[in-house]
């Protein structure tokens, strides 16, 4: 329980806001938009079982992945969703695809034959969806129109299901990255559909596109991650719009207090004393560092909330522990929790502010709280 004081460090989620960013996600595209909850990297660290399960009693209908292994995992909790592989497999992986019923997502005209061959081998028609490269320069197949109705009409036992790419700046509205890759991807599906080759979903926006209302680019599916968590990038450029979507924070992350301490002026904090205090001072070693995910790069330059109050990391930021300064609460004791993501009263740190302190993103941020870090869910 979030209450119990034997847990040094834990994270609290909240699926019913998680259920919330999904439904509002939903009305902002509308029903004619498939919305595919994104819940590779554990979640981005919220915990994939827990929050897939309240995706989908929300209705979810979809979940994508990165990677196979995510994908089993998931089936292996009885999540019965489509689940899209997005990030690729290797040629080991590819039976569990069929055994574990995912849907990869195939980068180029060789993987269709070859999931072709597979599916024949086992007596069965298979869906796919396929990558094209619009101008990320990743994954994603190069080829023309024509070349991709090729090799698509050349299979007996793969079915093309959807088509997909991946913008690189859709935040970005200096630029026309954006409206350029939205056109090569529209192009060649209109191609596509003039020799025949049919599309049941076409996705190319996660958060962002969604976030910021381009909804050129949101055909019939799109993919979000971080607005389901409660984010949204920034968007950037002199004509960048506000954003069409609202959503909140699901996790905060709270550590106990191991020890409280008074130091006199000129001490030396912590490895390599890069902290001298100017006066004295109290502080307080915190029962987590970097191993639990705090970047190290918050040394000096990272807070946390104390007895309601936004208060500094002090020094370097060690493997278990880190200093932060509680002068301004003489009433905290070991054992007593401090907030490093979250809110207290009317003060809040969220994933974002932190990534900007730590010279990172969010994303980061959230994914790399540790697995030894207990998660505890809320609604």
């Amino acid at each position: 329980m979030p209450g119990d004081r034997a847990t040094r460090c834990w994270v609290e989620v909240s699926l019913g806001r998680i259920g919330a960013n999904f439904d509002h996600v939903r009305g902002v595209v509308g029903k004619a938009v498939e919305v595919v909850p994104v819940v590779k990297a554990n979640a981005c660290g919220h915990g994939a079982v827990p929050v897939a399960r309240a995706l989908c009693a929300r209705g979810a209908r979809w979940l994508a992945v990165s990677s196979v292994e995510e994908g089993v995992a998931l089936r292996a909790a009885k999540i019965d969703a489509r689940i899209l592989v997005m990030a690729g497999f290797l040629p080991v992986e590819r039976t569990a695809l069929i055994d574990f019923d995912l849907t990869p997502v195939l980068h180029s005209l060789p993987a269709i034959r070859e999931w072709d061959h597979l599916n024949r081998v086992r007596g069965r028609t298979a869906a796919y969806h396929l990558k094209i490269d619009t101008g990320l320069w990743r994954l994603g197949t190069l080829a023309v129109a024509s070349e991709i109705a090729a090799a698509v009409s050349a299979c007996s036992h793969a079915q093309l299901e959807g088509l997909m790419t991946h913008f690189a700046s859709a935040g970005d509205y200096s630029c026309t990255q954006t409206e350029e890759q939205t056109s090569r991807f529209l192009g060649i599906a209109a191609e596509l559909a003039s020799v025949g080759v049919s599309l049941t979903y076409r996705h190319l926006s996660g958060t962002v596109p969604v976030a910021y209302g381009r909804a050129r680019a949101w055909q019939n599916m799109v993919r979000t991650a971080h607005a389901i968590y409660g984010y949204i990038a920034p968007s950037s450029g002199p004509e960048a719009p506000a954003p069409v979507l609202r959503v909140e924070p699901a996790l905060s992350w709270k550590v106990r207090i191991l020890e409280v301490k008074d130091v006199p002026a000129g001490a030396a904090i912590g490895y390599r004393g890069t902290f001298r205090a100017p006066a004295p001072m109290r502080i307080a070693i915190l029962a987590a560092g970097y191993a639990d995910g705090i970047p190290h790069q918050l040394a000096n330059r990272g807070q946390v909330i104390a007895a309601g109050r936004i208060t500094p990391m002090l020094g370097a930021i060690a493997m278990d522990l880190t200093a932060v300064d509680v002068t301004h609460a003489p009433g905290l004791q070991p054992g007593d929790a401090v907030t490093l993501l979250g809110s207290e009263g009317c003060v809040a740190l969220d994933a974002q502010q932190i990534g900007q302190a730590a010279g990172t993103s969010s994303y980061a941020i959230l994914c790399g709280i540790g697995a030894r870090v207990r998660r505890v869910y809320v609604e």
